[in-house]
């Protein structure tokens, strides 16, 4: 009898006892393709030697320094690191241990940043529907997903949200798709003159949109008009890149495909690629300066803050991503992912959309191709999915929910970077036979 809380409680699951590069092998040695790389985080698969050494020297050396007491070098070159490679005017990195805890940092460091400036009255935090943001209290509210939200609202502080650039569900037939994408981006500066711009103190989005969506990224030209809006009325610009960031679009950050930096990004993830649990949020220096030049001391804090090992973990997966030019093949094998998923799934009959960036994918699932009518939800399409490819032993993401958090299907894929064209193309067709026999 197990004594672990699951995440359901009337499901039964195999044991995974190993892991050989973009495999999982069970207590009865079936091995499943990781094909969403756990969720988004297996960016090296299961058995890097590099990192494990990292892990074993680390360890030897000192295993944890409470970062009120010290600081230490695997900490201090992790952020050179990151700021080394960092968009824009990023200059400062703090440390923590997942993306939910990043997301809790930056909203905190917006209003504590805003406050140190003079500014006390900028409290409201503008995002999008169908995001998600994390599982804390504060990231939750953040996060656009109704379904996930619906039994802790009580709990939550009151965010605004406006429309996701969701250009397959939601762009009008007579619209371009620069004016589609210029059309949502002004539901921000709406909303911030609603609230009051002197009220307003951050807006925060996913650069291309993971579990919520399925891998949706925005159509040219949004964020670049998001940036402006924000420069004009003094508001942060918040990017998660948690499930996105560190190389998974085929972009060191996911950011820079449009041209564009954050005041504060988040990511985590594939920052540990599942070797350790950590994560960072990033800052330019002006924000940083405020707080150094006002009272000196950010008022947040964890207990395992850039720990030690976690952070010598971080050091050897972005220097693993580096040094190995792994996001230069994340996009050779995303080009031949997407490929393969037209090539598989182009006219499948309930399959309405394919998008995507790097070795990050999703498949949306309809009931109509021509009318992009979704899946009645008391279908339960997702979980049957997800059951089917486990059989067929792919690990991938459907999710339901995708177009309200309620009704709407996604599978979503991000492979480990390391995963060969024969291994995605042997995962696709795993998948085609598990949608053959729930469809």
């Amino acid at each position: 009898m197990s004594h672990i809380f699951p995440r359901h409680c009337h499901s039964s699951m195999p044991t995974a006892v190993d892991g050989d590069g973009c495999f999982l092998i069970d207590e009865n040695g079936k091995r499943y393709f990781d094909g969403s790389g756990g969720a988004a985080v297996s960016c090296l698969g299961h058995s890097n030697e590099r990192v494990i050494h990292a892990i074993k020297d680390q360890a030897a050396a000192l295993a944890y320094a409470h970062t009120s007491f010290f600081t230490t070098q695997p900490a201090e070159d992790l952020a050179n690191l990151l700021i080394d490679n960092a968009p824009g005017d990023l200059d400062r990195v703090y440390l923590v241990s997942g993306g939910s805890e990043a997301v809790e940092a930056a909203l905190k460091l917006a209003r504590q940043f805003h406050l140190e400036n003079g500014e006390p009255n900028r409290k409201h935090v503008i995002a999008r529907r169908q995001s998600y943001h994390g599982n804390t209290l504060g990231a939750l509210a953040a996060g656009g997903n109704e379904w996930r939200k619906q039994q802790f609202s009580p709990l939550l502080i009151d965010v605004s949200h406006i429309a996701p650039c969701y250009e397959y569900a939601e762009r009008r037939d007579d619209e371009s798709l620069e004016d589609y994408g210029l059309r949502v981006a002004n539901e921000l500066e709406a909303e911030i003159l609603r609230l009051g711009p002197e009220n307003v103190m951050a807006f925060l989005a996913e650069p291309v949109v993971g579990a919520t969506l399925g891998a949706v990224p925005p159509v040219e030209g949004y964020f670049k008009r998001i940036r402006e809006i924000c420069d004009q009325y003094g508001v942060l610009l918040i990017l998660d890149e948690v499930m996105c960031g560190m190389g998974r679009t085929g972009h060191l950050f996911a950011c820079e495909a449009e041209g564009i930096a954050p005041d504060i990004l988040c990511i985590a993830k594939g920052l540990g690629a599942g070797y350790q649990p950590i994560g960072a949020m990033l800052c330019t220096s002006q924000i940083y300066d405020a707080i150094a030049n006002g009272t000196g001391f950010f008022q947040h804090g964890h207990t395992y803050l850039a720990h030690p090992i976690a952070a010598a973990v971080g050091r050897a997966v972005l220097s693993e991503i580096l040094d190995n030019d792994l996001v230069l093949q994340v996009r050779k094998r995303g080009e031949f992912l997407g490929r393969e998923l037209n090539r598989v799934f182009g006219q499948h009959p309930h399959v309405g959309d394919i998008r995507g960036r790097g070795l990050f994918w999703g498949i949306e699932l309809v009931e109509d191709r021509d009318t992009k009518t979704p899946f009645d939800p008391s279908l339960g399409l997702a979980g049957k999915i997800k059951k089917a490819a486990f059989a067929e032993g792919l690990a991938c993401y459907p999710m339901p929910g995708t177009r309200d958090g309620r009704s709407g299907d996604h599978v979503m894929l991000a492979p480990p970077f390391i995963a060969s064209e024969v291994e995605l193309a042997e995962a696709m067709q795993s998948l085609d036979r598990a949608l053959c026999t729930t469809i």
